[in-house]
C-alpha cells in the first residue's frame, strides 16, 4: 500500500512540473473562441503556480553592451563584393525575444517611425559619428506616439537583434511603451 502511495506522490510532482513548465504562449483564435492572437494569455494550472522560468522584471541594456560588436564580410544576393554582416554577443543573443529596458535619444526616421539613438542627432549614426550599433529601430505597442528629435526617452518592450538582414537595424525594440519621458 506505502508503493502506491508513494507512486501517487512521484506522478503527483511529474504532473506538477509538467504543468508550471510548459505553459502555452497564446491561444490561437478559432470560430466559436474569439480571442486576440496578440494578447497574453494566461492558461489554467492545476496547481495554479506561477512558471519558476517565466522572465518577472525586465533586463536593462546600456549602449555599451550594445557596443559589443563585430563584423564579418559575406557575400549577399544584394551585394555579391561582399558586406558587413554583424557578429552579436553571447550576451545579447541571451536577451533576444525578452523584455528590456533602454533609454535614449528620439531620432526621427520618417513621417511615422522612428529610432532610440545613443546620441543625439547631430552625433547619430546618419551623420556619420557612429556606428549602426548606437541605434536601435522602434516598434511601438499600439498607436506611435507623438515624439520630438532628440527628446530623452526610457522604452520598456522586446528585444530583437538582426544578424542577417544589411537592409535593417541590427537592433529592434519591439512592443514598446516609453516609461520615462513622455510628454
Amino acid at each position: 500500500m506505502r508503493k502506491i502511495y508513494i507512486g501517487f506522490i512521484l506522478v503527483f510532482i511529474v504532473l506538477a512540473y509538467l504543468d508550471t513548465t510548459f505553459v502555452p504562449k497564446q491561444v490561437k483564435a478559432t470560430t466559436s473562441n474569439k480571442v486576440d492572437q496578440n494578447s497574453n494569455l494566461q492558461s489554467a494550472s492545476l496547481l495554479n503556480l506561477e512558471n519558476p522560468f517565466q522572465q518577472t522584471k525586465p533586463d536593462t541594456l546600456t549602449w555599451k553592451l550594445l557596443g559589443e560588436i563585430k563584423y564579418v564580410k559575406k557575400p549577399s544576393k544584394d551585394y555579391p563584393d561582399g558586406v558587413m554582416f554583424p557578429i552579436i554577443n553571447s550576451s545579447l543573443k541571451q536577451k533576444g525575444k525578452k523584455k528590456i529596458v533602454m533609454s535614449g535619444f528620439i531620432i526621427p526616421i520618417d513621417n511615422v517611425s522612428y529610432a532610440l539613438s545613443k546620441n543625439v542627432f547631430a552625433s547619430c549614426f546618419f551623420c556619420g559619428q557612429a556606428g549602426p550599433e548606437t541605434i536601435m529601430g522602434i516598434k511601438f505597442k499600439g498607436a506611435t506616439p507623438k515624439l520630438k528629435t532628440d527628446q530623452y526617452v526610457t522604452l520598456e518592450g522586446v528585444f530583437r537583434y538582426n544578424d542577417d538582414d544589411v537592409n535593417d537595424w541590427i537592433y529592434h525594440v519591439d512592443d514598446a511603451v516609453i516609461v520615462k519621458g513622455a510628454k
